[in-house]
Parts: structure tokens; sequence; C-alpha cells
């Protein structure tokens, strides 16, 4: 499983799922600045999933209807820590049977909801 974390995505997350051995790019490190469709286009050529804090992709997904959409987990919920929403995603692959392929994943404060595609 790949992942892309999107740059409001906290680097401590990002360096502790690295640090557990996940194979995860940093758009605050290689390609800051760039847009959400050119997020969006890097996800689906290296076929990673998007870890992001930002509703827009939601937007992209089902309101202007993108074609064959990346896969992406969308955190509504901050946690209290930057590495909270590492721990999350490693805690919730490691012990759930949730898959992230193919699916738009919300992470609330107190539920997680997934919309397949």
């Amino acid at each position: 499983m790949k992942f892309l974390a999107n740059e409001n995505f906290p680097y401590p997350s990002v360096q502790l799922l690295l640090d557990k051995g996940f194979d995860v790019v940093a758009i605050t490190k290689e390609m800051p600045g760039i847009s959400d469709e050119e997020v969006m286009a890097f996800a689906k050529m290296e076929n990673r999933i998007i870890l992001t804090f930002d509703k827009d992709y939601g937007e992209l997904i089902y309101k202007y209807g993108m074609k064959e959409p990346v896969s992406v987990v969308f955190y509504r919920y901050k946690g209290t820590d930057p590495e909270f929403a590492g721990t999350f995603l490693i805690d919730l692959l490691s012990e759930s049977t949730v898959s992230l392929d193919n699916t738009f994943t919300v992470i609330d404060e107190k539920n997680i909801r997934q919309r397949k595609y």
C-alpha cells in the first residue's frame, strides 16, 4: 500500500509512517505548491492513496465527476497531536478489515465512513 501525504498532512505523521515501513511520498518535501488536480494525477500515476485534511478532494471526485478517482483518506478530525493522523492510520490498518482501495474514506472523531467507487 502506497500513500501520498498532502501538504496539510502533518510531517510528524508522515515520519511515523515512514519509520513503520510504509511507502509514503510527502507533497511538502517532494512537490510543494502543486494543485489538488496535480496531486490527484500524481497519486493516480503512482497508484497512491491520498492522505489529507482537505475536503476539496471529495468535491473534485463527487461534484465534478472525476473519472476513475484515486483513493482518498480524508481526516475531518485533527486529533490532539501532530502524530495523531499517522497513529490512527497504523491502528486502522493493523486491527481492521477496512480496505482503502477504491474508496473515499472519511475519518471523524467518533467514526469512519467509506464510499466505494
